[in-house]
């Protein structure tokens, strides 16, 4: 028998040896409850973590499951207190259940007394709790039905919501498939979410989330809320809803900077959600005083605060969460898990490319090397502007240059974090620039004219990391990012994921200074794409002048 591509060791941590023969088939079934933490050469490490044996157990992995899987691929004997600690971890799951009851209203019921003893003592905890009933149960405020899941979940027992939902008020809404089909990974996420009352769906960009929102609404038949990035993103689910259901224009409301419009669907940005008038957020309240029976959270892992608070105070209603990951830098998954819902669905990428619904990738990192001035300029820069420094060098704009040369009859897209680099690339290459200031008409105008083909390159600023529908795009070219993002640089590789007509694979390339904290950064970025099966190809910036690419 071959040995197994699996360390498992005692610290919790998974070693994976990329190099085996069995070791995509170990990435996909460790995928569900472990978490990549680094991603070099030949070596992968993941971790178990209490949120990510929770997530599996909630999208229907047992313990025996997640313990059967590594020792199924592990080459040595797997400790036995990760055993235990696999098995108690997992148990703890749904100890503690939320229901409601006829008498009480809601209530926080027990399989094991001694763990609600434990919890209602919890000076967090005791503010939001009723009279006790039972040995095995104790009344919960209605109102506090999301904060008590937030707080449980911090004690470590975080606790299965089985209170239900309310319908919300009816409205008609079906799929329409005239010249397309749902996909089955589509159905199964929408039917997922749907058994599971509220929860996550994650899925690949480009492999249509907005088709599972619209599902998951064909399951509800209700007014829904849809929060969105930003306007445009607002724009395209109209138009999708509008091609793929029975819906017609006067039932879809935007809720947005430039309308105020409330429909049976309402498509609200989270911009304006969150905005502050007089000190108070004046459009909060849109949450409340209409009778939704979903609301789907787009891009769910960029959840602003605020609708966090306000997602507390609203679990009587369905919540569907839509990502591409459920990375979040700040470290927040707990509150979408508590708050929205655990993970319901999760597909790895590369099984929806192997099936042709997202376009193949090549990932390439072109490290350059900084003239000695700006090495200099580097060294000496104050802590908190060495990656800007290093990440907007000029020795970068040649590459840049170069490499749009070379794909100048490929739809490209430069993408970067700094707008005075992006002004510099842009009046470099003689292309439009897209960034935060850009008028919404003079976004969709250019996105518009690249996606007909008119407009073969655009530079974009971090307005275009989500929600955008460039089914062309085939290069991508990042110049610079949010220091470390997981999930910035998987939003980024998914703006050139759709299927292209000719089936050509996109090409992903990470501009990068050798020996600077940049390169330290796009190891980071790297680590969900790696998870997903993704491989960063490294080559010199000479390889590129050289047509080595």
């Amino acid at each position: 028998m071959t040995e197994g591509p699996l360390i498992v060791q005692s610290d919790k941590t998974l070693l994976l040896d990329i190099d085996h023969p069995l070791s995509t088939e170990c990435r996909r079934a460790i995928a569900p409850f472990a978490e990549l933490e680094r991603s070099p050469e030949h070596i992968h490490t993941y971790r178990l973590t209490s949120l990510g044996l929770w997530n599996a157990r909630a999208a229907g992995h047992d313990a025996e499951k997640v313990i059967d899987t590594l020792l199924q691929y592990s080459r040595y004997a797997v400790p036995h207190s990760i055993l235990v600690d696999v098995a108690e971890t997992m148990s703890r799951y749904g100890r503690l259940r939320l229901e409601s009851d006829p008498v009480h209203g809601l209530i926080l019921i027990t399989t094991d007394t001694a763990v609600l003893e434990e919890v209602i003592r919890a000076k967090k905890i005791a503010p939001l709790l009723g009279v006790r009933i039972d040995a095995e149960t104790i009344a919960v405020h209605p109102s506090q039905r999301g904060h008590i899941k937030q707080s449980l979940l911090r004690l470590g027992w975080p606790a299965e919501d089985f209170a239900g939902y309310v319908d919300g008020q009816h409205h008609e809404i079906d799929l329409v498939q005239n010249g397309w089909k749902i996909r089955p990974y589509q159905e199964y996420a929408a039917e997922g979410f749907w058994h599971g009352g509220s929860g996550v769906v994650v899925l690949p960009c480009g492999a249509g989330k907005t088709i599972v929102g619209a599902a998951a609404m064909a399951h509800a038949k209700a007014t829904t809320l849809i929060l969105v990035t930003n306007t445009i993103a607002a724009r395209q689910w109209r138009e999708e809803l509008l091609q793929r259901t029975t819906l017609n224009e006067d039932e879809i409301g935007e809720y947005s900077g430039a309308k105020k419009e409330i429909r049976p669907v309402t498509i609200a940005t989270y911009q304006v959600m969150t905005k502050k008038k007089n000190g108070a957020y004046a459009h909060l309240d849109l949450f409340d005083t209409h009778d939704w029976g979903l609301i789907i959270y787009d891009e769910v892992h960029l959840l602003p605060a605020p609708i966090f608070r306000f997602t507390a105070d609203i679990q009587s209603r369905r919540r569907l969460g839509l990502t591409a990951t459920l990375v979040r830098e700040d470290g927040l998954e707990g509150e979408v898990f508590s708050l929205i819902g655990p993970k319901r669905y999760d597909v790895p990428w590369k099984e929806i490319e192997a099936q042709g619904y997202i376009a193949p990738a090549e990932c390439i990192e072109v490290r350059v090397t900084l003239t000695e001035p700006e090495r200099l300029a580097y060294a000496t820069a104050e802590p908190e502007n060495r990656y800007r420094q290093c990440a907007t060098t000029k020795t970068k704009h040649n590459v840049v240059q170069e490499l749009a040369k070379r794909h100048a009859d490929d739809q490209v897209l430069v993408i970067g974090q700094y707008i005075d680099q992006l002004d510099e690339l842009t009046e470099m290459l003689g292309v439009p620039l897209i960034k935060g200031d850009t008028p919404i008409k003079e976004r969709e105008r250019l996105f518009n004219l690249f996606r007909s083909g008119e407009i073969k390159c655009l530079v974009v600023s971090k307005v275009a990391n989500f929600s955008i529908d460039l089914p062309d795009a085939t290069i991508a070219i990042q110049v610079s990012g949010a220091f470390g993002s997981r999930q910035e640089e998987a939003q980024r590789l998914g703006r050139i994921l759709r299927p292209k007509s000719d089936g050509r694979t996109a090409r992903f390339y990470s501009v990068v200074s050798r020996d600077t904290i940049d390169q330290d950064f796009a190891q980071n970025r790297q680590r969900f794409l790696a998870e997903q099966g993704y491989s960063y190809r490294i080559i010199d910036a000479d390889d590129v002048f050289q047509g080595k690419i």
